[in-house]
């Protein structure tokens, strides 16, 4: 690594850890109200369990963000924001998922949305 990336490395973990003790304020901030996250699941139409499954994370983790023990942070971020934009994408992704070998679609909740979505 080059030096002068270095030192910009290291003096992005510095100003991290002032603004972890709260003595800085980060430059920018995204919300992302927990409410929201529930009205994308249901925008789905699906349960906690099944929405968590399409999305790749625990029901635990969706209950707290729903709840807003938690919140979604980085790469969860962007997939809630692209399964609320984009759900095409989502659920294009889903469908190839749950192709069989002999290449026949079955249907699941997600392709539900997708029908009723056109």
């Amino acid at each position: 690594m080059k030096k002068e990336l270095f030192e910009e490395l290291l003096e992005s973990v510095k100003q991290g850890a002032v603004i972890m003790k709260g003595k800085m304020k980060p430059s920018r901030s995204i919300e992302f109200p927990e409410s929201e996250v529930k009205k994308i699941r249901e925008q789905y139409g699906l349960s906690q369990d099944k929405f968590a499954s399409l999305m790749g994370i625990s029901v635990a983790t969706l209950r707290n963000w729903e709840q807003g023990r938690r919140s979604p942070e980085g790469p969860s971020r962007v997939l809630l924001r692209v399964a609320a934009e984009h759900p095409e994408a989502i659920l294009d992704i889903t469908r190839r998922q749950k192709t069989t070998k002999s290449g026949v679609l079955k249907r699941s909740a997600g392709s539900r949305l997708a029908s009723r979505s056109r």
